[in-house]
């Protein structure tokens, strides 16, 4: 019988994608996605109806325990993927990444206990390393937050762990690097840089462009949860998703350009720098744990790689009804 598995922020980026590959493997999947008077159910609007038809929508809140204890009954596995993502509003708004990431994972992790969930895969974040103190960074580096959300995503971590050795319950915490890829917010850098492009922009705006990221398309992190969950030797650990690759945000920034084919100028834009404390400067994975304990391996690693998932995510963001989703010329926190 087809496992039933639970996917928390089904309605975002990689969560989309994950339900998408999640019905197309056999299992049923139940989507949570966040309640909103306009019944939409986010990037799942767009999913092919053979695939919106196979899926089971829940909506609720993920800082609900009672919505997500009756989202998550009768499944086998959950993946939790709902988080607020977004550094800039972190500094804004700190206090709704403490409900939505610490206490909704707390949610999580007290439903699964109650219900015993045989599997919860938990969503964290490189940004919890701050700035590389060595690199390949591995997973035993020490954590340090450089902004409320890497605090927040630090707090659910260590909450799922918890969970883990005190109650048994069964938790895999996959920590993705930059993902990126079709569908992505416009809070995010790719993106940021490809719609400008595509809007005729030849000044691209853009926040400090030394610091150093490791970019993981989005097939090849919807792979390494699909595996989290199906590999018994990842329960109570931490695994890292990523190329293996740095490459800086000015270099990201002209390799897309040659991508699409442009000339472009970067320019520094004020608002879109993070205060000199708060920037990682540098973030680049070992991820031979991934590959040792999950036979993982990244499809599109190295610069080869990069380039063919940047070419994947131009082509999906130019075309037009694509495009006339996103905001090119405001900076979106």
């Amino acid at each position: 019988m087809a496992q039933k598995v639970l996917v928390t922020g089904a309605d975002g980026f990689i969560g989309s994608h994950l339900a998408e590959a999640l019905v197309r493997r056999g299992f049923h999947v139940r989507a949570f996605v966040y309640y909103n008077s306009f019944n939409t159910w986010g990037w799942l609007d767009t999913s092919p109806a053979e695939i919106r038809s196979e899926l089971e929508v829940f909506t609720g809140d993920i800082r609900d325990p009672h919505g997500v204890k009756e989202a998550m009954k009768g499944c086998d596995i959950v993946y939790h993927l709902a988080a607020l993502i977004s550094i800039p509003f972190s500094y804004h708004s700190p206090d709704t990444y403490v409900d939505t990431n610490i206490k909704g994972t707390l949610n999580v992790l007290q439903a699964a206990r109650e219900l015993g969930t045989g599997r919860v895969v938990h969503t964290s974040t490189s940004e919890v390393y701050g700035t590389a103190q060595f690199v390949p960074i591995t997973e035993d580096h020490p954590l340090q937050a450089q902004s409320p959300y890497a605090a927040s995503k630090i707090g659910a971590d260590q909450l799922a762990l918890s969970f883990y050795r005190s109650f048994g319950t069964p938790v895999v915490i996959v920590r993705p690097f930059n993902t990126y890829g079709p569908r992505q917010s416009a809070r995010a850098v790719i993106p940021t840089i490809i719609t400008q492009i595509a809007a005729g922009q030849t000044k691209v705006q853009l926040g400090s462009v030394h610091p150093t990221r490791d970019f993981n398309y989005v097939k090849d992190t919807v792979q390494g949860f699909i595996k989290a969950g199906e590999t018994d030797a990842a329960i109570g650990e931490v695994v890292h998703f990523g190329s293996n690759c740095e490459i800086s945000i000015g270099d990201l920034a002209f390799l897309i350009a040659e991508v699409m084919g442009r000339q472009i100028e970067v320019v520094a834009d004020p608002q879109r720098v993070r205060p000199s404390l708060s920037e990682v400067e540098r973030l680049w994975a070992d991820n031979s744990k991934a590959r040792r304990l999950l036979g993982w391996n990244p499809s599109y690693a190295g610069r080869d790689g990069l380039k063919r998932g940047l070419e994947e995510t131009v082509e999906w963001f130019t075309r037009a009804e694509n495009l006339n989703r996103y905001k090119a010329g405001l900076y979106n926190i």
